[in-house]
């Protein structure tokens, strides 16, 4: 599979190493260190760097793992994202925990993978990756006491989100399909609750959700 990462920071580094070195093709964009894409590309055979709109067109699948506040910029060439699919981990958190957060009552009424989808006019946008940390992909193994943990995810089309499950597999995750986008309302609140309580608790960052299953 043709992966492009679009937000090279922590997140997207992790998971398209990851990614990489279980054969898939990967390249990475979008960093505020132009160095680290370099040194991200050399890592492996099947790695690559470049701009965004080379990162969009050579994929398949596009994991978008950029700041909030950076949307407007990187989609505002919305010809490029046609026909590809997208998996977004993107939250409005701030460290202080303010931000755009979805939460009940709040201001927006949309989630931000919603948002994406009506940015783009596209339908094939999963929600996923936002219920983990990067510390706990950058490990050698994900597993926990001999159990790999859980990511929940969830949209609207199902081939993309085929294709989502497959790579959260990859990632040594368990995938469980949350439904459609709208699950992403609640979903990106859970992943707001999640790095607060381990934050709070002092577990943070090595700490991963496991569901289970009866």
């Amino acid at each position: 599979m043709k992966i492009g990462i679009v937000g090279s920071g922590n997140m997207g580094a992790a998971l398209g190493t990851i990614w990489s070195k279980k054969g898939h093709q990967v390249m990475f964009s979008y960093s505020k260190d132009a160095e680290k894409l370099n040194r991200l590309a050399a890592l492996n055979s099947n790695n690559a760097q470049g701009t965004v709109e080379e990162a969009v067109a050579f994929s398949d699948v596009i994991m978008l793992s950029i700041p909030y506040s950076s949307l407007p910029e990187v989609l505002s060439n919305k010809t490029i994202f046609q026909n590809k699919t997208i998996i977004t981990c993107i939250s409005g958190l701030q460290p202080d925990f303010s931000g755009e957060t979805i939460g009940l009552g709040t201001k927006l009424s949309i989630s931000v993978a919603e948002h994406i989808c009506h940015l783009l006019q596209i339908t094939k946008v999963v929600e996923a990756f936002n219920t983990t940390f990067a510390e706990i992909l950058q490990l050698p193994s994900r597993e926990i006491e001999g159990k790999k943990p859980s990511l929940f995810f969830c949209g609207d089309d199902a081939a993309a989100k085929e294709i989502a499950a497959t790579l959260i597999e990859d990632a040594d995750y368990t995938p469980i399909n949350c439904g459609g986008l709208l699950a992403a309302r609640t979903l990106e609140t859970l992943a707001t609750s999640w790095v607060q309580f381990a934050v709070v608790a002092g577990l943070f960052p090595r700490i991963a959700i496991h569901s289970l299953k009866y």
